[in-house]
């Protein structure tokens, strides 16, 4: 029997939201920077989502900010979750706030720097065209059946927010992927590793989850890999 339950547990692992650019403007400011806007995240708008359970629907509820930006959380500004940090809380070179629609970025970023103009190019030609950023659930609530997440309170501190230029959410990208690797067979270290670059909160997934693996298994695989079989995706 599927244990649905076991999604309750699922908090205060990295993870991250991507979604197309929403009230998005790239203009020269005043100050000689280059003042981006959009939303990170909206809420109050249900999508789906996919775990090693199946699918299910996830909402980030309105106030789920509102005590992290409260706190002062610590969130730099990135392309593709990676890389220099282009603007930054702590710095003033970026600020977030809460309002209705959701989560609001307002960052300057530095037009000498080389990056920018590399994301101004591709925002201009349509090539950089979502939003992500990267959290922890603090607080959260499940329909009864375990099919709709609602996500109550995130923690951003040592997050980021990041245009990015991947379609799918990665996190149902990476699990497909994941399922199918397990499926066909060809989840090896190499694939493996791939997986988890590309979701980050894949590794703290398959940590929190899944039991350890048996000795014999340790020989010739790694913790991850048999975890991963231990948990039957």
């Amino acid at each position: 029997m599927t244990d649905f339950m076991s999604r309750a547990d699922r908090r205060n692992v990295r993870e991250n939201r991507s979604r197309p650019f929403e009230g998005m403007e790239l203009r020269e400011a005043a100050n000689g920077t280059l003042r981006f806007t959009g939303y990170a995240s909206v809420t109050e708008t249900p999508y789906e989502m996919q775990d090693w359970l199946g699918d299910y629907t996830e909402v980030v509820r309105r106030g789920a900010f509102s005590k992290t930006l409260a706190e002062g959380a610590d969130v730099p500004f990135k392309l593709n979750h990676d890389g220099m940090t282009l603007a930054r809380t702590k710095s003033g070179t970026m600020r977030l706030s809460e309002d209705s629609t959701g989560l609001h970025v307002e960052a300057d970023l530095d037009p000498g720097n080389g990056q920018v103009r590399d994301i101004r190019s591709a925002m201009e030609r349509g090539d950089l065209d979502e939003m992500s950023f990267a959290f922890r659930v603090t607080r959260q609530e499940w329909s009864p059946d375990y099919s709709q997440r609602d996500i109550t309170e995130v923690n951003l501190n040592k997050g980021d927010v990041s245009i990015v230029n991947y379609g799918a959410n990665p996190h149902t990208a990476g699990m497909t992927s994941l399922r199918s690797a397990l499926t066909d067979g060809t989840l090896d270290r190499e694939r493996l590793a791939e997986l988890i670059r590309s979701v980050p909160e894949l590794a703290d997934m398959l940590a929190d989850r899944a039991p350890a693996p048996e000795a014999k298994h340790s020989e010739d695989l790694s913790l991850y890999e048999a975890r991963l079989r231990r948990l039957s995706l």
